[in-house]
């Protein structure tokens, strides 16, 4: 066979991600190219990197999505891992991005327990691991809330801070990430997660919350925000409060400017 890099590196992870024994061809293949050690034949070392790689992948996927794996439990969680590594395997030097896929894999089959509530659950892990990997945005200080004039904050549009997802669940998944115990029994539920000086955090938010915080995170003005979703004003200052002191917002901007209105 060829022995330039790129084949070689080819050759070598086309075996290391094929399943059960080396054939002849690749055994035949293996002497030629890999030097056998003083205890171990050519294929026999091959084999050694064969039988990490489903390992290694199902580690890989484990730290993404460590409700699902407990959820499963390992031989259930191991026999997914094989089913979706076939079909989505890395193809990066890094394994930071294997899973992203999962969910929607996870679309495909039903023979899980729980299939649905398993799909719910990826979905709130992947969603994770994004707003970890998002980049870093200052949060708003209370000296710029302060410098907000008060017959400015109508018009005002707050700019969440980039680490900042949204969702709706068909499930409790992000209570379950908390509590093993809570009812998996399907009922809607409303999430915002962000990482907040590089910790990933998330709340639970009623609908209410939620559909407010997506009229903002969309680019609506606090008035037409509350126009839409009609919220008591002691609940409103109580989230915006928690929102505030969470940094979930980066900046605040003026849909009209006036000369004393401090957007940075």
């Amino acid at each position: 066979m060829a022995t330039d890099l790129a084949t070689l590196q080819r050759w070598m992870q086309h075996c290391i991600q094929q399943p059960g024994e080396c054939d002849e061809t690749t055994v035949s293949q293996a002497r030629e190219v890999v030097k056998p050690s003083a205890t171990l034949q050519s294929e026999e070392r091959l084999d050694i990197y064969r039988g990490m790689y489903l390992l290694r992948m199902q580690e890989a996927l484990e730290t993404d999505y460590p409700g699902l794996a407990k959820f499963l439990g390992p031989p259930e969680f191991f026999r997914l891992v094989s089913r979706y590594v076939d079909l989505y395997p890395s193809r990066s030097y890094t394994l930071n991005r294997l899973g992203d896929h999962l969910p929607v894999f996870l679309e495909t089959i039903s023979d899980l327990k729980k299939p649905e509530f398993c799909r719910e659950l990826a979905r709130l892990e992947l969603l994770l691991t994004q707003v970890f990997d998002e980049r870093e945005t200052p949060a708003l200080t209370a000296e710029q809330i302060a410098a907000v004039p008060q017959d400015a904050w109508e018009r005002a549009r707050l700019v969440p801070i980039a680490a900042f997802r949204l969702a709706s669940f068909d499930y409790p998944v992000s209570q379950y990430l908390e509590d093993e115990s809570t009812s998996i029994r399907k009922r809607k539920t409303y999430v915002v997660a962000f990482r907040r000086n590089y910790g990933l955090k998330r709340l639970d938010l009623n609908r209410q919350a939620f559909e407010l915080l997506s009229l903002l995170a969309a680019g609506q003005t606090l008035g037409e925000a509350l126009s839409s979703v009609r919220v008591p004003q002691p609940r409103l200052f109580q989230w915006f409060r928690e929102w505030v002191s969470e940094g979930l917002f980066q900046k605040i901007r003026d849909s009209n400017p006036l000369p004393h209105f401090v957007e940075e």
